[in-house]
């Protein structure tokens, strides 16, 4: 998941809403003092409310400073690449799970088994394993489609419910979807298309798609929000991202393709020579723990949470309704594979005329 918003997070300013803050209250375990260093340095790969309520709510509540980020998941992991030989970021939270397993991967993050994992489901129980315990799954979340009801009423649209109808000609010019370089939302639609139709098939598939393309987006909350506000009328989105600018007042609807789809898990890592540790592992801690992972949904953030305690909001997507692909995480997450996969769409895709 992917930040709608690139710029450094300044939490001393950031303001939040009354009911935010009442839920976060009410959500808080009892104040704990896990660490001696003062501060923690985050990159967040959320959306940007989550990442400010999250933020907030650790240092009220530890008694430590957090300085964050916020970062698409594409650009976070290119910052702890560029930082490895003097990193300055002491956890990476938030954002799909194959950047992460590529920082694992890579040596860009530490080892680290935390007691709570028993606690997890099994598909974050099956990250960390596949990272060497280099990572862990905190959330996740489905792929889909999100419209703008009324765009597609004025328009006189059908509402897309496979793939394949989102290459018909009236939906030329009204799509939106992410730039795989930047977004780990766009590079999840490609691994997903490329396990779901064959890697040749996908990029025949991903030419036709790109004349329906209007734009490519930098994050991959760019499209869905640009379908809430009415700039554009489709997007390819994780669908867990509806709800929230639903809940805003927007015409929006979100549906997940009938002939199957992936889903993100959405990652938390520390980083490798982390300068904090101490407080890096006290905010990891206590971000498995159900009292804050519950603080998605309190700022309309919709995944599944990870911990199996954490009260599931009813506008979670239900994934016993959705045909999921069997995601071969290991594989996509790899570093060779994705820089395969995304310079073969720069080269073959991105490079066509509209």
């Amino acid at each position: 998941m992917r930040p709608n918003s690139l710029s450094s997070l300044s939490i001393s300013t950031r303001r939040l809403t009354l009911s935010a803050i009442a839920a976060a209250s009410a959500l808080l375990a009892a104040p704990a003092v896990w660490a001696q260093s003062s501060e923690v340095n985050i990159i967040c790969s959320a959306q940007a409310a989550w990442c400010s309520m999250i933020a907030t709510t650790f240092e009220k509540s530890q008694g430590v400073k957090v300085n964050m980020t916020l970062k698409g998941s594409g650009e976070a992991i290119a910052q702890l690449m560029a930082e490895k030989a003097n990193p300055k970021t002491d956890v990476w939270f938030g954002g799909t799970g194959d950047p992460h397993l590529q920082a694992a991967e890579q040596n860009l993050s530490l080892e680290y088994k935390s007691p709570t994992l028993p606690k997890l489901h099994e598909w974050a129980q099956k990250q960390a394993e596949q990272s060497g315990y280099k990572t862990i799954g905190i959330y996740s979340g489905p792929l889909g489609f999100g419209y703008n009801t009324e765009l597609l009423a004025k328009k006189k649209l059908s509402i897309p419910k496979t793939w394949n109808d989102l290459l018909k000609p009236e939906f030329k010019g009204e799509i939106q979807s992410a730039n795989p370089a930047s977004s780990g939302t766009a590079y999840t639609m490609i691994a997903t298309l490329v396990q779901l139709m064959g890697e040749e098939k996908a990029f025949e598939y991903l030419k036709k798609l790109h004349t329906n393309i209007g734009a490519y987006t930098r994050s991959g909350t760019g499209p869905i929000k640009a379908v809430a506000r009415g700039e554009t009328t489709v997007s390819i989105s994780f669908v867990h991202d509806g709800p929230g600018e639903k809940a805003q007042g927007f015409p929006i609807e979100t549906i997940t393709p009938s002939d199957g789809t992936g889903a993100e898990i959405g990652s938390m890592s520390i980083v490798k020579g982390a300068r904090n540790l101490a407080p890096a592992k006290a905010f990891y801690e206590w971000a498995l723990t159900p009292s804050a992972q519950a603080l998605g949904a309190a700022t309309l953030q919709f995944q599944l949470p990870s911990h199996k305690e954490t009260k599931v909001d009813p506008r979670v997507p239900d994934f016993k309704k959705i045909k999921l692909i069997n995601y071969d995480y290991a594989k996509y997450g790899q570093t060779a594979e994705r820089k395969r996969l995304i310079q073969r769409w720069e080269r073959e895709v991105n490079s066509l005329p509209k």
